[in-house]
């Protein structure tokens, strides 16, 4: 039987970690985008389950600041702790230093990202994973041995 995230990817290589951009965790609570919803909650679980999923401290602040702010129905600063305890802070690998900064400006340098863009690219490829998911990036390209997936195209 496959796992979550095997059925997601539709592949058996899942030693192989993964990044997840703040645009997955969003849709997880967009009521309008159904199919959205449902790919970003079975991205996000099997995050967890396969322990593979990877996440920076920029993900996180981003989500904190849309989900207070943005959403609908904003969420409550306790309603917001809970989750980033609960399912952000698991995947949160990657935090600010001078290496992450010094290989963001690399990459903004040779992608023509935009450095927050190049943050996350940079994020993942620091933190060794194969995959990024983001619809925010071009998919299919492949960057320092991370390839980019919009995982709802």
């Amino acid at each position: 039987m496959l796992t979550l995230v095997e059925h997601l990817t539709g592949t058996k290589q899942m030693s192989a970690k993964f990044f997840i951009d703040t645009n997955i965790f969003v849709y997880t609570f967009d009521s309008t985008a159904l199919i959205k919803q449902k790919k970003s909650q079975k991205i996000i679980a099997g995050a967890l389950e396969s322990g593979l999923g990877v996440i920076s401290y920029q993900v996180v602040q981003e989500f904190i600041n849309v989900a207070t702010r943005k959403f609908k129905n904003p969420m409550s600063v306790h309603e917001c702790r809970q989750y980033v305890e609960t399912i952000m802070q698991p995947l949160c690998e990657i935090y600010p230093t001078f290496d992450l900064y010094k290989k963001s400006l690399e990459t903004m340098n040779d992608t023509g990202y935009s450095f927050y863009n190049s943050l996350i690219l940079s994020a993942s490829i620091i933190s060794h994973c194969k995959t990024l998911y983001s619809e925010d990036l071009q998919a299919g390209h492949k960057i320092s041995g991370v390839t980019i997936r919009n995982p709802y195209k």
